[in-house]
């Protein structure tokens, strides 16, 4: 009688949602983590092809090097999304790994029987798909962490939350929010 009495009490009180929704927010990192791996995946093959046409833009090819060392370093464990630190670490990995491929991409811009090239071109649009698989997969992260944090917070799941040690989680963050939210310059030579 007391199991059924406290089984009954822990699914009013909001725990099993608590428990379900913590899930959902570990599996969108994994989704995040994924794409992020895809895209690690990808790189040392589009290095590879731009190489051969660009061997003297050594270093931009060093630069991605050692951001995809950088990003791979980071081990993701479930731990990582209740450290604020640790998730800003992977994020500026991350970021920095972005920005080397930009990079990487404004050489391969100089190079147009590289652009013709359809290994060249299959695994660009590869890498443009994976970039938009890693908005989405954030996106999905970002809203199951709002939902989360919003039931951690409500009364009276904050209640139950507090019991068991549920904190809210830290959502993603960009590196430097002042830079990405002024207008990016565009020139097309004078």
């Amino acid at each position: 009688m007391m199991l059924v009495f406290s089984s009954a009490s822990l699914t009013g009180c909001g725990y099993n949602n608590l428990v379900a929704q913590d899930e959902q927010v570990t599996a969108a990192w994994s989704e995040v983590v994924n794409q992020y791996q895809r895209r690690d995946d990808l790189v040392p093959n589009l290095v590879k092809v731009v190489k051969q046409y660009a061997d003297h833009e050594e270093a931009v090819f060093a630069e991605v090097a050692q951001a995809r060392s950088q990003a791979g370093s980071i081990q993701v464990t479930p731990e990582v999304l209740n450290d604020p630190q640790a998730m800003q670490r992977y994020e500026e990995a991350q970021a920095q790994m972005g920005g080397a491929l930009s990079r990487l991409m404004a050489v391969s811009e100089r190079y147009p029987e590289l652009k013709a090239d359809a290994l060249f071109q299959d695994l660009s649009a590869q890498l443009e798909g994976t970039e938009n698989r890693i908005t989405v997969a954030r996106k999905r992260y970002i809203d199951e962490v709002q939902e989360y944090n919003t039931s951690v917070r409500q009364f009276p799941t904050n209640l139950t939350a507090k019991v068991f040690g549920m904190d809210t989680k830290p959502n993603f963050t960009v590196a430097n929010e002042d830079a990405i939210s002024k207008a990016p310059e565009v020139n097309f030579g004078d």
